[in-house]
């Protein structure tokens, strides 16, 4: 019978493990770099993306949590570790579990989104948890979203804007060229740069929504948000075959 988190000493067991299999693992000479590129945002082990998972792979087998309680704890005994692949397997943790992604799952990743606040760890929260969430309770999430793309953070904006990542036909259109449009005059970069995301994503379904969007409010959006938004379209041909 797999153990739970459930009590201090099994949570202690999975964050040993986790300590213990990745201290192994740790690259001396990778850790600097990684560290480098992520802006020095948090020391690494210098562990691999492969190699991590080989790991993390074990949770669902060895620490499966009892109740959405348990599942919270977990996540957050690892997110609260120093080393960024610890924060790396508290995510992995999060996504093996899907049963637990309910709307009162909105608090934990306003938490990770806001303490997280660099885009590695911001954006697997909003393609790998938000957004299934949504997708599963639209009616119960959607005040939380409307609410986040008004806040303070740029990175629960950010996340706001591309909370329908891989909607694809049940993307509420309504909501995601709305939010593009209150946010449109920002000029960070990580705004930017997820506004054309999340409309470059809907392309690949929509494209005359899209073309239509673009061809209405283009002028609008920065220049980085509409490149990024009509990459799938030049690339596919669509406006040519449009104007025929």
């Amino acid at each position: 019978m797999s153990p739970s988190v459930q009590n201090k000493k099994t949570m202690d067991e999975l964050v040993d493990f986790v300590q213990s299999e990745f201290r192994k693992m740790a690259d001396p000479v990778k850790a600097p770099q990684m560290q480098a590129y992520m802006k020095n945002r948090s020391p690494f082990y210098g562990i691999n993306k492969p190699e991590r998972v080989a790991v993390t792979r074990q949770f669902k087998k060895e620490f499966r949590p009892a109740n959405q309680s348990e599942w919270t704890e977990a996540i957050l005994a690892l997110w609260n570790l120093q080393y960024r692949e610890e924060k790396y397997a508290a995510l992995d943790y999060a996504v093996q579990f899907p049963q637990y992604f309910e709307p009162e799952s909105l608090k934990l990743y306003g938490q990770l989104v806001r303490e997280g606040a660099w885009w590695d760890l911001v954006d697997f929260v909003v393609s790998q948890l938000v957004s299934p969430t949504l997708l599963r309770h639209r009616e119960k999430v959607r005040p939380t979203i409307e609410q986040w793309i008004d806040d303070k953070s740029l990175w629960i904006r950010r996340t706001a804007l591309l909370s329908q990542l891989k909607h694809k036909d049940q993307l509420d259109e309504s909501q995601l060229f709305g939010h593009v449009l209150m946010r449109c005059e920002e000029k960070e970069f990580f705004i930017r740069k997820a506004i054309g995301w999340a409309l470059r994503d809907y392309s690949w379904t929509n494209p005359e929504a899209i073309h239509s969007f673009l061809g209405q409010h283009g002028s609008k959006l920065s220049g980085l948000s509409f490149r990024e938004a009509s990459k799938e379209l030049i690339r596919s041909g669509y406006k040519k075959k449009s104007a025929h």
